[in-house]
Parts: C-alpha cells; sequence; structure tokens
C-alpha cells in the first residue's frame, strides 16, 4: 500500500510493527524482507514519488574543509532515494577491506565479507546482476578486478506495484520523522512532519533509520540532543568517522596492447592492488578505470612528453608503429581512511522547514589518501613496465603534491560512515547486527554503517547488509 499522506495512512488503520525511516536501496530491502516474512512494517518517506525542489530544500547544508559537492545536489529526496541517480556500478567491498590494517587506526569490521556472501544471490535478483567474476593477478601487486553496470536500478520504480500491492508492507510518502524520542534503552516514539505541517506523534515497537550517509547522522544528532542521550546513549561516535571515495583523473597510460586486458561493453577495465602491496607501501585499498582515448590524443600525449620523457616517448612511438594503440585515461578513486575529525554536525545557525538543523559537514582528505593516490599510480606504472605491457604517464598535480582540482570529477557521491559499526562502544555507533548500541528497538541500514569504505561504490554492499539485516529482523520481531 502506498499512501501519498501521513492523513490517509491514519484512516486505513494499518498497524505496524516495524518503522523504516527511508525509502532507498537499504530502506526498501529491509521492509521488503520483512513483508515476506510476514511482519507488518511501514516505510515513511520524506519526499514524494518524484523530485521536487520544495522537498531537496531540506538537504541544504555547509561543507567546512576541502570542496565537496552542494549538499542538497549529493543526494536525492523522493521516493527510491538516491537510486534515483545512481549509476548502477557494482562491486561488493572485498575481503580484505573487513580486516583491520595494522597501518591504519580504526580499521576492521565486527564482520568478515562471508558473513555478507550468502545474500549476494539475493542482491544480484535486486540490483539485476550477473554473478561476480574472481579477481585476476596481474603481477604480485595489481590485480584486474570486475565493475559491473547494472541497469542502475530505480528502487520505486522496479519495487513500486510491489510495494502498493502488499498487505502488510505500508509506504507513507511526504512524511518524516523531525525527531525520535527514547528513554536510554528504546525508542518510545517519534515525531512526524508530514506535507509541511507537523504531523504529531507515533509508535511502532522497532524502529530502522535508512535516511541515508547522511541524514542518519543528523536525525539521531538531533534526537539526541533533544532526549538528552535517550536515543543515542553512547554517541562518542557518532556523526563521526565520515567518508567518501576521492575520485581523480591520475594521469594516462600507452598499452602495447589493449587487448591484454579484459574490457567491459564499454572498452573499460579495472584494477587494484593486492593485499601485500598496500601493506608493504603502508596505503589504502583503491581502484584505477582504464578508458580508452582516441587515437589522435595518443599522438598529442607523445609530443608532449618528447621534451620531458624522451625515452617513454620513443616507447610509445615504437609501440604505436607496430600496432597504433590507443592510449588510455586513468581515473582513481581510493579508500579514504576513517578519521573522527571528518564528521557531520549539526548547524547552530541554520534550520529546515520543520525547524531540524542543517548539517555541517566537516571533510577534509589526509596525507594518507594522498600518498595512496600517489604510490596506486605509480605501483600500477611499475607493473606495466615489468610485464612490458605499457607506460604510465602521472599528472603533475599529483607527483608535485599541489592542491587538489576543483574541476575534477573530487568524489563518487558515496556517503559512508556516520553511525559505524563496531564492538568498541566508544568508536562505533552500532553492533555487528546494526543495532544502536544501549537500544533495545533502534537499527540503523545503509552505508553509515560501513566502517572502512574499501574502493568500491557501495550501493552492492549496502543492499547485502540490508539483507542480511531483514533476515535478522525477521527472526527478532514477533508478530
Amino acid at each position: 500500500m502506498i499512501f501519498d499522506s501521513y492523513e490517509a495512512y491514519r484512516a486505513a488503520n494499518f498497524t505496524p510493527k516495524v518503522c523504516i525511516l527511508g525509502s532507498g536501496p537499504a530502506g526498501t530491502t529491509v521492509a521488503r524482507k520483512l513483508g515476506a516474512a510476514g511482519i507488518p512494517v511501514v516505510v515513511l518517506e520524506a519526499g514524494s514519488r518524484e523530485f521536487s525542489d520544495e522537498s531537496q530544500d531540506f538537504y541544504r547544508g555547509t561543507t567546512v574543509g576541502d570542496f565537496y559537492f552542494d549538499l542538497d545536489i549529493t543526494r536525492l529526496r523522493f521516493m527510491g532515494g538516491s537510486s534515483n541517480h545512481w549509476a548502477g556500478w557494482c562491486r561488493v567491498l572485498d575481503k580484505q577491506d573487513f580486516e583491520p590494517k595494522a597501518w591504519v587506526p580504526d580499521t576492521g569490521w565486527p564482520i568478515r565479507r562471508t558473513d555478507i556472501e550468502p545474500y549476494l544471490p539475493e542482491v544480484r535478483d535486486i540490483l539485476d546482476l550477473p554473478a561476480f567474476r574472481p579477481d585476476m593477478p596481474i603481477s604480485d601487486d595489481i590485480r584486474w578486478v570486475q565493475l559491473i553496470k547494472s541497469p542502475a536500478v530505480r528502487f520505486a520504480e522496479k519495487f513500486g506495484d510491489e510495494l502498493d500491492k502488499a498487505g502488510n508492507i505500508a509506504v507513507v510518502l511526504n512524511t518524516c520523522v523531525t525527531e525520535l524520542v527514547g528513554d536510554g534503552k528504546r525508542v518510545t516514539g517519534a515525531r512526524l512532519w508530514s506535507n509541511g505541517q507537523d504531523a504529531g506523534s507515533f509508535s511502532a515497537d522497532y524502529f530502522i533509520v535508512c535516511t541515508g550517509g547522511l541524514e542518519n547522522s543528523r536525525l539521531l544528532l538531533w534526537s539526541n540532543q533533544r532526549s538528552n542521550g535517550g536515543v543515542v546513549p553512547n554517541a562518542a561516535a557518532l556523526g563521526r568517522y565520515w567518508m567518501e571515495h576521492p575520485t581523480f583523473e591520475g594521469g594516462n597510460a600507452i598499452l602495447a596492447d589493449y587487448n591484454a586486458f579484459e574490457v567491459d561493453a564499454v572498452n573499460e577495465a579495472f584494477f587494484s592492488p593486492t593485499l601485500a602491496a598496500m601493506e608493504r607501501l603502508q596505503i589504502m585499498n583503491f581502484g584505477i578505470r582504464l578508458i580508452e582515448t582516441p587515437y589522435p590524443g595518443v599522438k598529442s600525449l607523445i609530443a608532449d612528453l618528447a621534451c620531458t620523457a624522451p625515452s617513454m616517448a620513443e616507447w610509445m612511438s615504437y609501440q604505436l608503429s607496430q600496432r597504433l594503440r590507443c592510449a588510455a585515461q586513468l581515473y582513481v578513486a581510493w579508500e579514504q581512511a576513517p578519521l573522527a575529525s571528518n564528521q557531520i554536525e549539526l548547524s547552530k545557525t541554520d534550520v529546515d522547514h520543520a525547524g531540524v538543523p542543517r548539517i555541517e559537514l566537516h571533510w577534509k582528505k589526509s596525507e594518507l589518501e594522498h600518498r595512496t593516490l600517489l604510490e596506486g599510480l605509480r605501483l600500477f606504472g611499475t607493473t606495466l613496465i615489468e610485464k612490458n605491457l605499457g607506460r604510465v604517464r602521472i599528472a603533475d598535480w599529483i607527483s608535485n603534491g599541489q592542491d587538489y582540482p576543483t574541476n575534477d570529477e573530487t568524489a563518487g557521491h558515496h556517503h559512508m560512515g556516520g553511525t559505524r559499526m563496531g564492538t568498541d562502544i566508544s568508536k562505533s555507533v552500532v553492533d555487528a547486527n546494526c543495532k544502536v548500541h544501549g537500544m533495545d528497538n533502534l537499527y540503523v541500514g545503509g552505508s553509515s554503517v560501513f566502517c572502512t569504505s574499501g574502493q568500491c561504490n557501495p550501493t552492492t554492499t549496502i543492499t547485502a547488509l540490508a539483507c542480511r539485516l531483514g533476515d535478522h529482523l525477521s527472526k527478532v520481531v514477533t508478530v
């Protein structure tokens, strides 16, 4: 059942056991799992069926630190959430992403990759994916990895009819929770805002916050402030350890044979480091995306290199005369270290139309991020030389240690951390089952529970974790 207002929902006299906040990939996936288990659930979606400027305005905020996207541009506030602008890139976090890294503080998850692998067939069905292929070693340091571009599933489009026909799932549009109320052990209620006005209070046995990798922290911070610690009783890490995937063009490559690597349908290939290489160089995980450059661009690159790197230019010229192969652009996306100083705070001066403080995002890349970018490109270049596969030219701004450009991709629009998973209540917000520490009936879904970011797009892992959370709750919630 889908309702366009809380008033219409109330008239239906539907009684849920579970209330889910948000209808994006995490919220919709958990709702479908619970519905399949016969558990009545209501999904409160802040937006409507379509994009609107009025709804999107609630996402305005400010960023302190490094250049970043406008916060009302980098996510979407209507049914289906940010799946509505998802590009469809899919890969699950690597096994080593779940493991602690001795050279990077505060890494490591309380679960392992094996804990989500049983849900991957279900995830493939949700995201319309074929089976993932194993990584292939290129050298001891670099491996070919597969990123699959799904049809970019829009969750509202794919699952809208199913949700509308479901007898034990109610989706309430234009309705959000502005504040959760708690007593330090349980969430006892919620304050609602629907269609531009206060809609009173609401209660359910269980609450699951799936409002996104920024909004999850914002709602819990505000609720905790209003309840004097009654919603997140162990709040030292709340809003902290926020992460993105810095993403920039890193340089160019000339390959002796472009067919040496398997490419996807749009002639791109992807590479990542081995764990041994990361440990040796004391860097984070990264992904290099190789995008073929048209032949005229190759000649221009060689001319540019003729004076500064004549030996490389000579090698490239020879390869071109032999095979007329094309060059490639190298785009790099990499893991950001979890730092407590990268955090979401509540604005002290600005509130949205419902009176909730807007987000003030504090985000800054550390020296380790730049070192990962530089050493990652060097590592890839060394592998190409050793295997006589090609040569790499690293962009000058990276080699010279200059500031990050503001006219590049910047980041992946991947919002991770803020309510991270863990066992140490001073450095995490939820446990291994995504339940808020110290609370009996409050859970969090989505990428805000990520402990580390890895190097790949988060949607596949988000969906796997949501399947796992739904499975857990289906055993916990009694009807």
